[in-house]
């Protein structure tokens, strides 16, 4: 993209003057007359079933929630979020593959099994060139802490990618994450609503956590596990010792030996400090 010197000089003296934080974005000020988080549960109910109609939408959000915006209202927002589904050719797309290690790590999140009567989500980030997967961390919640236990310790340990890739989950959209990603010249990038290509990767390792951690879950077992502790300790067990070791059906390597053999080194990695001011 070209950037005008006018605006590169006022970014310049707004930097000296205040630092990174005077480079934020100041917030909008004009807000919208329908609740996010109501249009975010209707995008959530359209995806859920596309074969539902704003129509219908709007009598589950008016017997859940009480109220609701008209069906017209919905039909726009499900139109710029691309929910529509509007007939057309279909387009195709060709295979993506990074060329080296950390140049592209694809997030993600996953709903995992139940841990004393509460549900657990497993935050994931995937290197696209060698399908290791950098950083990962199973919580109760899916928000942005848990998605920063997981990313934080990976920058530390495996570097810096050139590029993050996620969808548009409402952690993945927080302005924290494009805070950090920023503060560390990392090139943040969301997929489009209703158009998931380039997000295979990520969700293939998540079938493969499903055919060959979770189901060895059984009730038994999660049954004997008292602390979201011990389930992270399986997981990154299972990572380490099967999923980083065995021979990828595409690459024809084991994801860690491909990593390995396509970083740079010795690995450059963020200061603590560096960390710090970007996890603020």
């Amino acid at each position: 993209m070209r950037v005008a010197r006018g605006t590169l000089d006022r970014r310049a003296r707004h930097y000296h003057a205040g630092g990174f934080p005077a480079l934020v974005p100041a917030h909008r000020q004009v807000t919208p007359r329908t609740p996010v988080e109501v249009l975010d549960l209707a995008a959530a109910l359209k995806k859920e079933n596309p074969a539902r109609t704003a129509a219908q939408i709007q009598r589950i959000l008016r017997t859940t929630q009480g109220w609701s915006p008209t069906d017209r209202t919905l039909q726009r927002h499900f139109a710029d979020a691309g929910l529509t589904g509007a007939s057309g050719e279909k387009s195709v797309f060709g295979r993506f593959e990074a060329t080296r290690g950390n140049e592209l790590w694809t997030g993600g999140a996953l709903h995992g099994p139940e841990i004393g009567g509460r549900k657990t989500y497993l935050f994931a980030f995937i290197d696209d060139h060698s399908r290791a997967i950098v950083g990962h961390r199973i919580g109760f919640a899916e928000d942005t802490v848990r998605l920063a236990a997981a990313l934080r310790p990976a920058l530390s340990a495996r570097g810096v990618p050139e590029a993050i890739y996620v969808d548009n989950g409402s952690a993945f959209v927080d302005t924290w994450l494009l805070r950090a990603c920023a503060s560390l010249a990392v090139r943040l990038t969301h997929s489009k609503p209703g158009r998931p290509q380039g997000r295979g990767k990520i969700e293939r390792f998540f079938r493969t956590v499903r055919d060959q951690f979770l189901v060895e879950l059984d009730e038994e077992r999660v049954g004997q596990i008292e602390h979201l502790a011990e389930l992270n300790r399986l997981f990154t067990a299972w990572v380490e010792t099967v999923y980083h070791r065995t021979v990828h059906s595409e690459t024809g390597q084991p994801p860690i030996e491909r990593w390995l053999g396509s970083i740079p080194r010795p690995l450059p990695l963020p200061s603590p400090a560096d960390l710090r001011e970007a996890f603020l």
